[in-house]
């Protein structure tokens, strides 16, 4: 997921060509406050006429408790872009507000109240210890994000290599997107001449759970790319599970040996996966 400044003209014109996966247009953080209402509409009249191609189109909002997040929601729900996210998502109530007015604007509009989606970004303490309730107050919510620096900022601690202060978090809000069956994406890697450094983070963000990360610069998304797309010998070895499952399977055997090494449902279950992460049908094979 890429962020792009909502006051950037050039960049959020060229967005759909990064080859991110998915666009963050940010009226939140990236953006002054004196130019906040400039990337309002800027953002407005770009979801109205740029082709992003096939880049998910999520657009963050300023806070409800701030002067803009009411204007944001009034200017860009009635464009449906993929989804909106929502910063410092501390509580249900927090949820709870936002989607009511998410929906009477779509009212207005005569908008459906299910393709518009929602992300919930956890970026404080509070945001952390109340994720599960968050992760499923609505089918709308369909991902979880965390905002590393200003969760850091929130516990007075400083940023490490090794991300050790908010591990705990990382995996809080990943098992709650699991057991609601939702995306968890992972925070920024800040430092973008580091490019070992993004590695060994996605690298680590991908073995605890997550199925994606925010990048703050184009050049970081191939990085990202390698470390999510399962290599061919991950592929190959998939579509052989997979493939000597349903030959067990239909001679009534549940759980067999492939090289000595035992197969059975939940193993089946991950290759499956990898083979939909590299676009392959596995359900014709």
């Amino acid at each position: 997921m890429l962020y792009i400044p909502g006051n950037n003209p050039a960049m959020l014109q060229h967005g759909g060509i990064y080859g991110a996966d998915s666009l963050l247009l940010d009226l939140e953080d990236a953006v002054a406050l004196n130019q906040k209402d400039a990337a309002r509409i800027l953002v407005r009249n770009m979801l109205q006429t740029i082709d992003f191609y096939n880049s998910e189109v999520c657009v963050r909002i300023n806070h409800l408790d701030t002067p803009f997040g009411r204007e944001d929601l009034e200017e860009i729900v009635p464009l449906q872009p993929d989804a909106i996210r929502y910063p410092k998502t501390e509580s249900v109530e927090d949820l709870k507000k936002l989607l009511a007015i998410i929906e009477d604007i779509e009212n207005k509009h005569n908008l459906p109240h299910d393709k518009m989606t929602i992300h919930a970004m956890i970026e404080t303490a509070m945001g952390v210890q109340n994720v599960f309730d968050i992760a499923s107050f609505s089918n709308r919510v369909d991902a979880l994000t965390i905002g590393g620096q200003d969760l850091m900022a929130d516990m007075n601690i400083k940023n490490t290599k090794e991300g050790t202060g908010i591990d705990l978090a990382r995996k809080m809000i990943v098992m709650a997107a699991k057991a609601n069956g939702i995306d968890a994406i992972d925070t920024v890697f800040v430092d973008v001449n580091d490019e070992e450094g993004l590695k060994k983070e996605t690298e680590y963000a991908k073995n605890i759970g997550f199925s994606g990360k925010a990048v703050i610069n184009p050049r970081q998304i191939d990085i990202i790319h390698e470390v999510f797309t399962p290599t061919n010998e991950e592929v190959r070895k998939a579509y052989r599970i997979v493939k000597e499952f349903k030959r067990n399977k239909e001679a009534g055997i549940g759980v067999f040996a492939i090289e000595g090494k035992m197969i059975d449902a939940p193993v089946v279950a991950r290759a499956e996966y990898v083979l939909e992460l590299a676009g392959i049908d596995y359900k014709n094979i």
